[in-house]
Formats: structure tokens, sequence, C-alpha cells
């Protein structure tokens, strides 16, 4: 796996030994980061959040594409190892937090656009949302993808924006409420 674009492009990402990552495919983060630039028109100075980061992928990828913060969560040790090593090799001091989300406290700062990819079938994505929005982790009117698997299905009442399916995999991208 590696950056798409920007000024990291073609460098390779670092994965987690195992099966416990699921990285997203690469084309469906081609198509993420295109639906996300056609509405932005440009990655510069956003704030980023990659919840259940695993590799950091995505994150890596805003941060590669100009975004000028990125902050990564994941529960699992070695996955945050893994985002630690792919961001010494960018020579980027990232934040990054091993926490679940639920224990996750009221942010100092929120973010324009957030990445959602938690276990496929977990049903994770709903409680997630709401409790990030709930303590200030989202920015009002952010940009966020959430990938799914493809019969999952989502509660909130949010805006999408666009839901694409992706082999296995259901990508949506939201508007967060005002």
């Amino acid at each position: 796996m590696r950056i798409i674009s920007g000024r990291w492009r073609g460098r390779a990402i670092i994965a987690p030994p195992g099966q416990a990552t699921r990285p997203t495919s690469d084309r469906a983060r081609e198509a993420i980061f295109s639906m996300l630039t056609s509405r932005l028109g440009s990655f510069e100075g956003l704030d980023v959040l990659d919840v259940f980061a695993g590799t950091g992928a995505l994150g890596l990828e805003a941060l590669s594409r100009g975004a000028g913060r990125a902050c990564f969560i994941d529960n699992d040790a070695a996955a945050v190892r893994a985002i630690k090593a792919n961001l010494a090799g960018m020579n980027y001091p990232g934040d990054v937090r091993q926490s679940p989300v639920s224990s996750l406290g009221t942010s100092v700062r929120a973010h324009h656009v957030v990445f959602l990819d938690p276990p496929y079938e977990s049903g994770f994505a709903d409680p997630v949302l709401a409790h990030l929005h709930a303590k200030g982790w989202i920015a009002p009117a952010a940009l966020i993808s959430v990938e799914t698997s493809a019969k999952e299905e989502l509660a909130l009442d949010w805006e999408v924006l666009v839901d694409r399916r992706f082999g296995k995999a259901r990508v949506r991208l939201l508007r967060a409420p005002d």
C-alpha cells in the first residue's frame, strides 16, 4: 500500500502484522479522496481526524495533500505502532492516540474532515459519530467518510452526500450538522 497523491506520493505505508487491521482498498481510497476534493477544493490547512485508523493511510493521504494537522485514533497497540512508524517515515510528528473511542473526552479542537472505518458488522459507526460530535471532535458542517460493510446501514439523520459500494465495502460521505 502506498500514498496516492501529494508531497509523499508513492511512499510505502507500513501495516501492522496479522489480520486485525483491514486497510481501505486503493480503489476506495482514491474514490474517497476524489469525493472530498470535489467538495473541498483543497485540504490546505484542514484538521483531519482518522478514527479506527489502522495503518493511518487515510489521515496520511490527507496530510500528503496539504492538511494542516491530523489526529489518529486506534485501540490496537500494533496499529498505533504502525501509524507512528508511518509518520516517522514521513518525518511528521502526528497526534496518535491509543484509546477506545468511547473513552475520548472533550476535544480541544474540532476537525474539518473525519475518516471513520470501524470493524465491519460492529454497529459502531452511529454511536461513535454521535459521541465524537457531542464531545466536539467534529466541526459543524464537517465532511465525514464512513466505511462499513456493504450491508450495514446508518441510523443517524445526517446529510448523506454520496453512498457507494466497493465490493464488500460501502463508503458514505456525510455532512455533519451545523
